[in-house]
């Protein structure tokens, strides 16, 4: 009974792993770190990043998903160090997990410089019984369940003021999230990424980014993401993002401050989901310190 009823209820949760093993994010290009430990401190100040996801609005259960980091090179060494909490619930489902982030970067050219990162997780898996509304609520085997896993990473990061290229992979470590009888029922899978984006000067006022991150995981289709950013006066952004047979994307973004920049995004799904949600909406917040901006000349698209 338990097995059937878990199994039913968790199979929301399970079309959603099957696309996205780790929570995705539209505005990927502002959030490396959570998918790249090789980015901590690259952008050469202490940068704090705050996003809420609100995912397939209208959908119950979908995934909501809470990012906060610090990242900040250490002083005048070729060290970077981050941190990173991120939250994310789906349905009857919560996951909790917190990471911490160390970087070394060498200089490999008079523009271009390459980090090498590793990133120790700790992962806490919450199933709330309470949330599943069994047809027999006076099952005994039905019950509360949470397990932790830790887990570990690494990345490679190649980086000059116009361009980006990285290959990470956050998680190692495959796990089960749940499972009955030894049957998994939700499992952690290793998670492949490799991002990249350029950064051209189409005069003095306006700059363009493509950009893609492309994830794999076994048992999963490709999943691709392909961006495109225009930034006005250094001040204003515009852009869309198509995720492949997926959704769609667009972004807005502005830069409040030299220190604070905010950014909203909004994805419209492109497969039958489409028909049962009215939407996605992403909503970030990022605040600068001790900034250095002879390291960095283009810093506010990556």
């Amino acid at each position: 009974m338990k097995t059937k009823i878990l199994s039913f209820v968790l199979m929301f949760t399970a079309i959603v792993s099957f696309a996205q093993q780790d929570a995705q994010f539209t505005q990927y290009m502002y959030n490396t770190i959570n998918v790249n430990p090789a980015y901590a401190g690259s952008r050469g100040a202490m940068s704090i990043f705050a996003l809420h996801r609100t995912q397939w609005v209208g959908l119950d259960g979908a995934p909501v998903t809470n990012a906060f980091s610090v990242n900040t090179p250490l002083n005048l060494s070729r060290l970077g160090l981050g941190v990173s909490v991120v939250n994310d619930r789906i349905g009857p489902t919560t996951e909790n997990t917190i990471s911490g982030d160390l970087s070394y970067t060498i200089p490999t050219s008079e523009t271009f410089k390459l980090s090498f990162g590793i990133k120790a997780t700790a992962n806490l898996f919450n199933l709330d019984a309470n949330k599943l509304n069994p047809v027999d609520a006076s099952d005994p085997t039905l019950q509360n369940f949470s397990k932790f896993n830790p887990n570990i990473g690494a990345g490679l990061y190649l980086h000059s003021d116009k361009a980006y290229v990285g290959l990470s992979v956050p998680n190692f470590i495959e796990s089960n999230r749940y499972d009955d009888n030894e049957v998994a029922l939700f499992k952690e899978k290793v998670n492949y990424y490799l991002i990249a984006g350029y950064v051209f000067d189409l005069n003095n006022y306006i700059k363009f980014k493509p950009a893609m991150l492309s994830k794999i995981v076994k048992g999963a289709p490709l999943q691709a993401d392909f961006s495109g950013n225009f930034l006005f006066y250094d001040k204003f952004m515009i852009g869309a993002s198509y995720r492949w047979s997926a959704s769609l994307s667009a972004m807005v973004g502005f830069q409040i401050s030299d220190a604070m920049y905010i950014g909203y995004g909004y994805d419209r799904e492109t497969t039958n989901l489409n028909n049962y949600n009215s939407g996605s909406h992403e909503i970030f917040l990022r605040y600068e310190i001790f900034k250095n901006n002879d390291k960095i000349t283009t810093p506010r698209f990556f």
